[in-house]
């Protein structure tokens, strides 16, 4: 029998004085519960978004917004600590910054831009195209940022700085010699640089920017069913004398991509001055490699991109019918992916995967994941949005 139940038909004034207090008392029993539940939950949600427990007085208000229904506005509270930002965001960006997809990578102008544009709600789908970075603060006395090494973030991160403050934006085209229009957000910051335009054929950008900010590697997107007229002319169209292996492999990925990793023709980051390389006009010599491979192959004249996965399978990943599915360097490319359905989910897994410490696993799983990509989306790319949605989903588990 409940304990409302039980008060209602058995407290009545013919009982004894202890029978009505042992009524009061198991009610009294009941609120407790009820609240300690709700509390619970705040610590959760907290220890969730910023891996440390909570003050008491934050823990108090988080505890009586859910009690009012206002879970999202406890979770937003969680997100003003310090760790969520020094902590939780470090974390979940820094396997982005390099091939190992290390969480131990040290901090960086990738990492940092990252956390920065959560924390100012910056729209996220400029992630990949905006003229954008963060550095820290000029009054922290930090090493001034350089193209050329990584000491200025090295300094924010051995100095302890909060990130939630220490941060500021600025134009990547004001503190480098790259012009505007060559920014491409993230993926013209030194790390990404240094990590995916080295050496190589350019082709680890697109593969790692796919990776991570639209959740698909090139073997979940083959389809050999594309034009192969784009492909470089390093690539063997009969790798080990055998024909169908092009035409059943490798044409899978290279048809699709290497249309798009043109958008990279004027890009290299150069190991000797430790610098990304910018060469308007002149494609880079990486490009036009093993041309004795396949001498018919495509000759690289410049860094026009087409999308040839608009159509075929890969139109599955849901791409923005108002962009035109072409352009000319990296800053449109990336905002043709950022556009893009898959890229808005893949934010919304990440985070989920953060929050709730599991992938999405069953039916309620991936309906709110659903939700979550379209809040998302009519947020303006707001990632607070997410992760706080993330945050109240899974504070029951």
């Amino acid at each position: 029998m409940g304990l409302s139940r039980l008060f209602h038909t058995r407290c009545t004034p013919r009982l004894s004085t202890i029978a009505v207090a042992l009524c009061l008392l198991l009610n009294c029993i009941a609120c407790a519960s009820a609240g300690e539940l709700e509390r619970r939950q705040a610590k959760r949600m907290h220890d969730r978004l910023t891996g440390v427990p909570p003050s008491v007085q934050r823990l108090d208000v988080m505890e009586a917004d859910i009690a009012a229904g206002n879970a999202t506005g406890a979770a937003l509270l969680a997100m003003d600590d310090s760790a969520f930002y020094n902590v939780t965001l470090k974390n979940f960006a820094a396997p982005w910054t390099n091939r190992d997809q290390s969480v131990f990578a040290p901090m960086n102008d990738y990492t940092a831009t990252v956390i920065g544009m959560i924390r100012d709600e910056v729209p996220f789908n400029r992630l990949l195209s905006a003229d954008l970075v963060y550095v820290g603060n000029s009054s922290l006395g930090l090493p001034a940022y350089s193209m050329s090494n990584n000491n200025h973030y090295e300094a924010l991160e051995t100095q302890g700085i909060d990130l939630k403050t220490g941060l500021i934006p600025v134009a990547q085209s004001a503190v480098t010699d790259l012009p505007a229009s060559a920014t491409a957000g993230i993926m013209t910051t030194r790390a990404a640089s240094e990590a995916f335009f080295i050496a190589g054929t350019n082709r680890a950008m697109f593969r790692f920017t796919l990776l991570n900010h639209l959740c698909n590697d090139l073997e979940q997107l083959k389809d050999i069913t594309r034009s192969p007229d784009r492909i470089r002319q390093d690539v063997s169209r009969s790798p080990g004398g055998d024909s169908r292996i092009f035409l059943n492999a490798c044409i899978g990925c290279h048809s699709g991509m290497d249309p798009m990793a043109q958008a990279f023709a004027y890009y290299n980051f150069d190991a000797v001055s430790a610098r990304l390389q910018y060469t308007p006009g002149v494609v880079q010599p990486k490009y036009l490699i093993n041309a004795d491979n396949f001498k018919y192959g495509y000759v690289t004249p410049d860094d026009h991109w087409d999308n040839y996965w608009r159509s075929g399978a890969n139109s599955l990943l849901g791409w923005d019918a108002g962009l035109p599915g072409s352009g000319s360097g990296a800053k449109s490319l990336g905002v043709e992916l950022a556009g893009s359905r898959a890229f808005a989910a893949c934010q919304v897994k990440k985070a989920f995967r953060t929050v709730c410490l599991r992938v999405p696993g069953n039916a309620a799983d991936r309906g709110q994941v659903d939700t979550m990509v379209d809040d998302f989306i009519a947020s303006n790319y707001n990632m607070k949005t997410v992760f706080a949605e993330a945050a109240v989903y899974c504070m029951a588990d």
